[in-house]
C-alpha cells in the first residue's frame, strides 16, 4: 500500500494515476479537504498523518520546502511500518536532501529524494522526468516503480543530494528563460512591436537549439574561436537597453549581464566568445 502525503496540483494527479493502475492509496494533506477529495477517485483520506502512513510499505511526498518535510516526517513517523521507503518529490535544498537521507538512514528507514521536471497533467499522465541519485541497490530496486510514474527517470549516481541540486539547476534555468522573455516582451513594447511577432519568431527559429552548443563552448574553454564576439553581443546589449529607454521601457535582466560582459572586456576578452562570461565557473 502507498501513502501519499502532500495533494495539491501534483500530488493529487500521483495519486489518481496510482489508483488508475488499480494501487491503494491513502493521503494526507495540509488542507484535509484536498486528501478528501480524492475520495471519489478510491483513495482513503485521513486528518491525522500518522494515520495515513499506517501499513504502508512506501511513502511519496510533494509539499512545500525543507522545513515542511522535516516537520510533516516527524509528526508521521509514529505510524512508520518498519523498514518503510520514503520517496521526496519536493524541491529542497541539497543539504537537506542529503541531511535527510542520513537522517532516516540511521533511525533505520530509506530516504530518496527524487525531484520531477512535469506539470500535473504529467503527473496524469505518467509523462515527464523524474530525477534520483545515491544508493545505487536502492535505486536499482525502487527504478521500475518510479519510472510508472514519469515514464524518464534521470539517475545521476551516488552521492545522495546531486538530484536536488540538479532541480535547483534547471529551475534556475527556468526563472531565468523567463527572464529573458519578459525582457524580450519589454523590449517589444518599447518599440511598438506586437507579442504575436514574437510567437511567429519562436514557432520558426528555435533558440532552445543552441542550448547545448553554448554548453559545450563553455564547458570546453575555447573562447579563441569566437562565433560571436563579446564585444559585438555587448554592442547589442547596449542597442536593446537604449530602444528600451527610447520607448519609456526598463529591461531587468540585460543591464546585470551587460555589466558583467564589461568586466570581462576590461579584462582584454572583448575579442573572445562571448560565453567567455562563463569562463571562471569551469
Amino acid at each position: 500500500m502507498i501513502a501519499y502525503l502532500g495533494t495539491g496540483h501534483l500530488g493529487a494527479n500521483f495519486v489518481k494515476a496510482f489508483l488508475q493502475r488499480e494501487e491503494e492509496v491513502q493521503v494526507w494533506n495540509k488542507t484535509a479537504a484536498k486528501a478528501k477529495a480524492l475520495e471519489e477517485f478510491g483513495a482513503k483520506a485521513f486528518e491525522d498523518v500518522v494515520e495515513a502512513v499506517r501499513g504502508a510499505s512506501r511513502i511519496h511526498l510533494t509539499l512545500k520546502d525543507d522545513t515542511s518535510v522535516n516537520e510533516v516526517l516527524e509528526k508521521a513517523k509514529a505510524g512508520f511500518e518498519p523498514g518503510v521507503l520514503i520517496i521526496d518529490h519536493t524541491t529542497t535544498s541539497a543539504q537537506g536532501a542529503a541531511e535527510r537521507t542520513e537522517l532516516w538512514k540511521g533511525r533505520g528507514y530509506t530516504y530518496l529524494h527524487a525531484p520531477v521536471f512535469m506539470g500535473p497533467v504529467n503527473a496524469l499522465e505518467s509523462t515527464g522526468t523524474m530525477l534520483v541519485s545515491g544508493d545505487p541497490d536502492i535505486i536499482n530496486a525502487v527504478e521500475p516503480e518510479l519510472a510508472k510514474m514519469t515514464g524518464v527517470v534521470l539517475n545521476f549516481g551516488p552521492k545522495n543530494n546531486t538530484a536536488a541540486g540538479m532541480k535547483l539547476i534547471g529551475n534556475l534555468f527556468l526563472v531565468a528563460m523567463t527572464a529573458g522573455l519578459t525582457d524580450a516582451l519589454t523590449l517589444a513594447k518599447a518599440m511598438d512591436i506586437s507579442p504575436d511577432n514574437l510567437t511567429t519568431l519562436f514557432e520558426t527559429w528555435n533558440p532552445g537549439t543552441a542550448v547545448l552548443g553554448r554548453l559545450y563552448k563553455i564547458t570546453s574553454g575555447t573562447f579563441d574561436q569566437p562565433t560571436w564576439e563579446l564585444d559585438m553581443a555587448r554592442k547589442d546589449t547596449q542597442l536593446m537597453m537604449e530602444e528600451a529607454t527610447h520607448g519609456g521601457q526598463s529591461l531587468k535582466a540585460i543591464p546585470a549581464i551587460a555589466a558583467e560582459m564589461d568586466r570581462w572586456i576590461a579584462r582584454g576578452e572583448g575579442k573572445s566568445d562571448w560565453t567567455v562570461i562563463g569562463k571562471d565557473v569551469i
